[in-house]
């Protein structure tokens, strides 16, 4: 699912216009963004959690000529599905 289809697909179970709809996930999209970039954490009860991880400086190869390369640290978004989350993907699993 691209993000065209899923506002259409908010829009329609939301009964809200395709520009509101496009409005409200911008929106959120902007808020988890805006409070990643400031290192904090955002969980959504039976969904997830985004948080910023960390990745320390390390070694690595160029691949085209195998020289070796030092990588910056950085850091990276991350998500973790919440137990709801995991058990509709995967209802069999048991606890």
């Amino acid at each position: 699912m691209k993000k065209g289809e899923l506002i259409a697909e908010f829009a329609k179970r939301t009964e809200l216009s395709a520009a509101a709809a496009n409005g409200a996930v911008n929106t959120l999209i902007a808020i988890i963004t805006e409070r990643l970039k400031k290192g904090d954490t955002v969980g959504i009860t039976g969904f997830g959690t985004f948080s910023v991880a960390k990745r320390a400086a390390r070694k690595g190869r160029n691949p085209a000529t195998g020289e070796a390369i030092k990588i910056a640290a950085s850091k990276t978004p991350k998500f973790s599905a919440g137990a709801t989350l995991k058990s509709a993907v995967n209802p069999t699993k048991k606890k």
